[in-house]
């Protein structure tokens, strides 16, 4: 008994307090080949898998980080809106909802913006990120835009969209929908102001998003095999009766029928930001090792 006491539970004790410090995300399996990537190099490929290419979704930290220059920015505090305005209800209350959301991303709401510089040029960036509520857009989303947009209208400012949503937020109801004409008018007074509105498509855009403010910029970028649509696939094929082509709504075929300026690494995104903003309000373009991509659209504008 004394030897099972003094040797062999010390030893399990230690064996487990030894695996219980070992990291629980060393390892991440990619959702498109299946492949294990150790975590630091899949930080050190911003994300993306070394074997497939395909690009795994991040927030407003890494986005934020990747573009601004030296990663130095300024982040927007979140306008403060009406919690929980109809009281909504379904298997769960939505202010609970809310409150779940808000401790599993340390994120008041589905949107993040922030200020800084892009190779020296003001710029302001806006990410929805998608694990907050499926990036749905709500009135907190809405009224983010719509300060953050004007600020760069004020403070003349290149606005860089990230957008990543499943659509409005149901749990508000109409004032989601709301939202949709009145970052509209916003993105409007960017134009008046003669400021580049540029959109990047990430994985996925969908709903109402996509059908107002996510498919208004001067250029749309779009992430490789981004799933970008108003409905769903399988909504679609049984509404017209008919199987639909392969790749149907990914950035790709998006891109092939001119819905969609250009396709573009997450390793190139932001040297190909940089060119457009530069072009666009007619500065210097940047040095830069990168190859030239060609812009397959019609959208852009350059600035007067």
């Amino acid at each position: 008994m004394n030897w099972i006491a003094n040797f062999v539970r010390p030893k399990i004790k230690s064996w487990i307090s030894r695996r219980s410090e070992t990291p629980e995300n060393l390892w991440t399996k990619c959702p498109g080949c299946g492949e294990m990537i150790f975590h630091k190099d899949l930080v050190a490929a911003l994300y993306v898998c070394p074997q497939c290419g395909f690009h795994m979704r991040v927030g407003p930290k890494e986005r934020f980080a990747w573009t601004f220059d030296a990663g130095s920015y300024e982040e927007l505090p979140q306008p403060p809106v009406m919690a929980d305005p109809l009281k909504f209800r379904d298997e769960k209350r939505y202010a609970d909802r809310i409150k779940d959301a808000r401790a599993k991303t340390g994120r008041q709401d589905a949107l993040v913006a922030a200020r800084g510089t892009l190779d020296g040029l003001p710029v302001m960036i806006a990410v929805q990120p998608f694990d907050f509520m499926g990036g749905s857009l709500g009135m907190g989303v809405g009224e983010a835009l719509v300060q953050a947009m004007q600020a760069a209208v004020n403070e003349r400012r290149a606005f860089i969209l990230y957008s990543s949503s499943g659509g409005a937020r149901m749990q508000e109801g109409i004032l989601s929908l709301m939202q949709m004409p009145r970052v509209t008018i916003t993105v409007d007074m960017l134009d008046e102001a003669r400021l580049p509105y540029i959109v990047v498509l990430t994985d996925p855009t969908t709903g109402g998003v996509s059908a107002s403010y996510a498919m208004l910029g001067d250029i749309q970028l779009a992430e490789p095999g981004a799933l970008i649509g108003f409905a769903g696939q399988r909504v679609i094929e049984q509404t017209i009766r008919e199987k639909l082509p392969e790749g149907f709504q990914r950035a790709e075929y998006l891109r092939d029928h001119g819905m969609v300026d250009m396709v573009t690494h997450r390793h190139e995104m932001r040297a190909t930001l940089s060119r457009l903003i530069h072009m666009l309000m007619k500065k210097p373009k940047p040095k830069s090792r990168q190859p030239a991509q060609t812009v397959t659209g019609t959208a852009l504008r350059v600035r007067a």
